[in-house]
């Protein structure tokens, strides 16, 4: 790896006399930076002078380096910006790092203690870094680092005025990271914790000694380099570990049941729990996010609203990725001795896709109470007397991604009496970035709680469809696995009854049970393969009726009849000759008979520019400067740039021509095809993540001649790496 360099750098290091500062000037002094080498001299509670910067700056210049000593006090800032201009005519870096400690528990602190401790952090950090600002603006090049502590994150007896201050520097970095975006001012915080004369006489021996400043010191010299992008970081750091840290906000909730209700003291204390949950926290960059993220929770709130008049609803959310979905695959017996299945088992496949049934799970609803809550008078419903009698899924609009996050509305669309029993339907919509993506219907029976004068049938609910009477036009079999209902389970239903004998046993069972849903993905595999071009997205919509269990290890035998774009089909057990599915069917979009794959689906158009956008213009102009050492490369290179798992972009990259454009390739195939998520992509080109920790994460799909691949790295070692 090349060395980091700062040549040709002039940086300020303020308290650089000893401790951190002394670390961080003796590294960029070794790396070639001119330094500032500032230090008023000071005991920790900054009474008294020193020599200390002169020691500095002589063991700088003993190794080669070049130093001066500034002894100004950080309260007079310009000062010792104004000696690096005077001594090297230019300022790049700036390291806030001097402090001094007045401890004191809060009773008996004074105001000298307060007003000091703000002078020096506070103060000091702005008059140093407003005196070096005008400089960055003008050379449109800066990196500044506040320094915090985590007593301002958390707080520590004794440093009330200590963590104000602190606290206070994160959000003055945090702001001045946003003025100085456009001048390439890079502003952040490091949160330290290494022994110095702050700490010498309070950490033990032992954890003094190990607490080297050292450690801390390439943390803060890389995030004050060239290289380094981040702007508005918060980074911990000690004994050589660092991590991140920043504010999230919960979820949140409206603190009212409708709109038109009033926001009482009562009404939030009954919300409270809700407030204050943090589960689905997250964190926003600016003041506008947070104000945008309130004002579209509230329209939201009062769409839900406008809905739930119509039913009462239950909403949630559900999240997933390629793992979810691999494993649900092998949940439903896809396997990899079919080379056609690879499709739904290898997230990097050119083609990976989710099998249609994975995304009923979205919408299923025996989590909610609303089934329970539909019973009528006198009746009740709970896991102990409810079936999963029917399904229905239906798509709306394109195909969702193999990533991303649903909110799902679920609401009972009726109460049906079939006499010994009731039927609770339920209703699911599912939306992905407010888009209806899917809606389900689920059929629960709930046994013994018929005979309330109810209606038989619904005209809201989807009927099932009689297999016809004559022979099936194909068959397919398969053998389920004795760990079936095992693997199964893991993909989010873990009802006891498929794994524990005992819990079988009571159910009436000789040994837990296959999941019904199990033995539906397994039929829906053999129809989609044999008549849907093993493509999900033709897939329309699909009913099933539940009959009998499965027991693992039974063998499925799926029968179906073509009709037009709809396959009927019903399922049995080839031990017993038990119908174990019934009334089922799937719309296709085409039929592909005789499992031939169909044409890979074309990128849906983009109609918004992408963040990678910029960094394709920038290779076309560098392949442009350098069309021999691309010619060099010799090979097409076709990038499908996706959001929430579907390609919404392509871009070709012909190095044989060589010409860069939008789109596939024009003529022929490519030789290499990267898939990538926008924002993964703009992430590996700023060098923040890895391509092989990309590819091995499944963040980067590479199709066919991936050693072609490795011969882009020379041409994109220029300002376009990507």
């Amino acid at each position: 790896m090349d060395q980091l360099r700062f040549d040709g750098r002039v940086a300020v290091v303020t308290g650089a006399g000893g401790g951190l500062g002394k670390a961080y000037a003796l590294l960029l002094g070794s790396r070639g930076a001119k330094v500032v080498v500032n230090d008023l001299g000071g005991a920790r509670d900054g009474v008294g002078k020193s020599n200390f910067a002169d020691a500095v700056v002589q063991e700088i210049k003993d190794k080669g380096g070049v130093a001066v000593a500034d002894y100004n006090n950080v309260i007079e800032g310009e000062k010792i910006i104004k000696t690096a201009i005077d001594n090297f005519g230019r300022i790049d870096i700036l390291i806030n790092n001097a402090g001094i400690l007045r401890d004191k528990s809060f009773t008996k602190m004074s105001d000298q203690d307060w007003d000091l401790i703000q002078a020096v952090h506070l103060k000091g950090a702005y008059k140093t870094t407003h005196a070096a600002w005008e400089y960055f603006r003008k050379q449109k090049f800066g990196r500044v680092i506040m320094t915090s502590s985590n007593a301002g994150l958390f707080g520590n007896f004794g440093q009330a005025n200590y963590s104000a201050a602190k606290l206070g520097l994160v959000g003055f970095a945090n702001t001045l990271a946003l003025e100085g975006a456009k001048y390439n001012i890079k502003v952040n915080t490091i949160v330290p914790t290494a022994a110095s004369r702050l700490t010498e006489d309070i950490l033990p021996p032992d954890m003094f000694e190990a607490m080297k400043p050292e450690l801390i010191a390439p943390v803060v010299a890389y995030m004050s380099h060239e290289s380094f992008q981040e702007s508005g970081a918060i980074i911990d750091s000690t004994l050589g570990y660092a991590s991140k840290a920043h504010l999230v906000r919960s979820q949140g909730t409206p603190l009212k049941n409708k709109p038109s209700d009033p926001v009482t003291i009562e009404s939030v204390q009954e919300n409270w729990s809700k407030v204050v949950d943090m589960k689905g926290a997250e964190h926003l960059d600016k003041i506008a996010d947070v104000t945008i993220d309130l004002v579209q929770k509230l329209q939201d709130f009062e769409e839900r609203s406008k809905l739930d008049a119509e039913n009462e609803s239950y909403w949630s959310t559900y999240n997933y990725d390629s793992k979810d979905l691999t494993l649900y695959a092998l949940g439903v017996g896809a396997s990899v001795v079919n080379p056609s299945d690879l499709k739904f088992l290898y997230e990097s496949h050119e083609s990976f896709s989710a099998l249609p049934t994975y995304f009923i799970l979205a919408g299923m609803c025996m989590e909610s109470p609303l089934v329970a809550k539909s019973m009528p008078p006198g009746k009740h419903a709970d896991f102990t007397n409810i079936l999963h009698g029917e399904q229905f899924i239906e798509f709306v609009g394109d195909f969702p991604g193999t990533e991303g996050e649903f909110t799902t509305r679920t609401y009972v669309a009726d109460v049906l009496d079939k006499g010994s029993s009731a039927v609770s339907v339920v209703n699911s919509e599912i939306y992905q970035n407010k888009q209806l993506v899917a809606r389900t219907q689920q059929h629960i029976f709930v046994l013994g709680q018929g005979g309330f004068g109810g209606p038989r049938n619904s005209k809201h609910s989807v009927d099932v469809q009689p297999a016809p009477k004559r022979a099936p036009d194909a068959v397919v079999e398969q053998q389920t696995a004795e760990d079936q209902a095992a693997l199964y389970r893991l993909s989010g239903d873990l009802n006891p009854l498929h794994i524990d004998p005992n819990v079988a046993t009571v159910s009436g069972h000789p040994r837990p049970i296959l999941h019904g849903l199990a033995s539906l993905g397994f039929s829906a595999r053999h129809v989609l393969s044999k008549y849907g071009g093993n493509e999900s997205s033709n897939v329309k919509s699909l009913k099933a009726r539940f009959v009998k269990p499965v027991l693992p290890g039974q063998t499925l035998v799926t029968e179906m009849w073509l009709d037009g774009k709809r396959v009927n089909f019903q399922t049995k057990v080839k031990e017993t000759g038990n119908i174990v599915i019934a009334g089922a069917y799937i719309d296709f979009k085409n039929i592909v008979s005789g499992g031939a794959p169909s044409a890979a689906a074309a990128p849906a158009p983009s109609g918004s520019a992408l963040k990678s956008d910029a960094l394709f213009a920038k290779i076309k102009e560098e392949v442009d400067k350098n069309k021999e050492m691309a010619k060099s490369v010799g090979g097409v290179f076709l990038y499908n740039i996706t959001e929430n798992g579907k390609t919404v972009k392509s871009w070709t990259l012909d190095l044989k021509t060589p010409v860069i454009y939008e789109g596939t390739p024009k003529s022929g195939k490519a030789d290499t095809t990267m898939t990538v998520g926008d924002n993964d992509l703009v992430e590996i080109a700023s060098g923040t993540l890895s391509p092989q920790v990309a590819y091995l994460k499944g963040k980067l799909k590479i199709a066919g001649n991936i050693m072609l691949a490795q011969k882009l790295g020379p041409l994109l070692k220029s300002p376009a790496k990507i």
